[in-house]
């Protein structure tokens, strides 16, 4: 625990230092954000602010990582994942900002690279771990998937890539709530006498540097390149220790963010009518007359009861 409380400052005095020397290149260069004119009418003034911030806490995360943690396999292969998604966001955000093509990399293009992650990582989780046991939460057993595990597996990634980038979508919010989650990993890796405390530290403190400029308002944003990051980052360290449905409880904000879009999608298909004001859900929220700041404090207090939930359900 000592490691991991010089890992959270470490990764914080770095991510203090390289995101304010990021911001003014990210001026310079033009990397603005280009905001929605179909959405909430204040988040216009947003345009132009930078985005791939995250390229600073993720740079303080691995350094931090490599430092702390380079002899831990088990660390160093949640630090990867992290990484190598952190890269698939790096150049989605390149494509966007700097090539000007609004969609990024294209969809094939998008899942073949995260499947090659998913890939190498589920290779490695083979060899060092070989379970295909997950815990279940508040029932204190293990199922075993058996051949099922591997499908589950990359649906687990993916899914929750895909919900913290969902969730990317006001000043702070999924940094702060992906703060939290690291913490209760940080938490459940340190009972378990694992090195993988020390990435979860790195990505504490990180978080914590970036929150200094990406809360309301927000000097700059984290762009797929921070939520890709942090969204292998939350899948691998949940995988690793056998505990992917406690997703379900700590990231129950990714998890309704994701499921607000599937179903608005849905019902417009179907029916042409839309459920929510607007997808993902913390627009219907701020469409509803709540502030950004009250909609991001409201979503860290259910993230942060969800997490001592967790600790109930182990």
């Amino acid at each position: 625990m000592l490691e991991a409380c010089y890992a959270v400052i470490v990764s914080f005095i770095l991510g203090a230092i390289f995101c304010p020397l990021l911001i003014p290149v990210l001026h310079r260069l033009k990397y603005g954000q280009t905001e929605r004119e179909d959405g909430p009418q204040s988040h216009l003034k947003k345009s132009g602010t930078p985005t791939m911030g995250g390229i600073a806490f993720l740079a303080a995360i691995v350094i931090t990582g490599v430092i702390f943690a380079r002899e831990s396999t088990e660390a160093m292969a949640i630090l990867l994942v992290t990484l190598g998604f952190g890269i698939i966001g790096f150049l989605d955000d390149y494509i966007k900002v700097v090539k000007k093509r609004s969609l990024g990399l294209r969809a094939y293009q998008k899942i073949i690279l995260q499947l090659i992650v998913v890939a190498i990582f589920g290779f490695y989780f083979h060899t060092q771990v070989g379970s295909t046991e997950i815990t279940v939460p508040f029932l204190q057993v293990s199922w075993d998937l058996g051949i099922l595990y591997w499908p589950f597996f990359v649906v687990v990634i993916l899914g929750t890539v895909n919900g913290v980038n969902l969730t990317d979508g006001l000043d702070g919010l999924a940094s702060g709530v992906t703060l939290l989650v690291a913490t209760f990993f940080l938490i459940i890796c340190w009972q378990a006498g694992s090195n993988a405390a020390l990435v979860c530290a790195a990505v504490v403190g990180g978080l914590m540097a970036f929150l200094l400029f990406n809360s309301y308002p927000a000097k700059v944003f984290m762009g797929d390149t921070g939520s890709l990051a942090l969204g292998g980052f939350v899948a691998a360290v949940a995988l690793w220790f056998q505990m992917p449905l406690f997703i379900l409880l700590v990231g129950i904000i990714y998890l309704a963010e994701s499921i607000s879009v599937i179903l608005q999608v849905a019902s417009f298909k179907l029916t042409g009518k839309r459920i929510f004001k607007m997808a993902p859900i913390h627009h219907h929220f701020e469409l509803m007359g709540w502030s950004e700041t009250r909609v991001v404090t409201v979503f860290y207090m259910i993230t942060a009861l969800a997490c001592l939930i967790a600790f109930l359900a182990l």
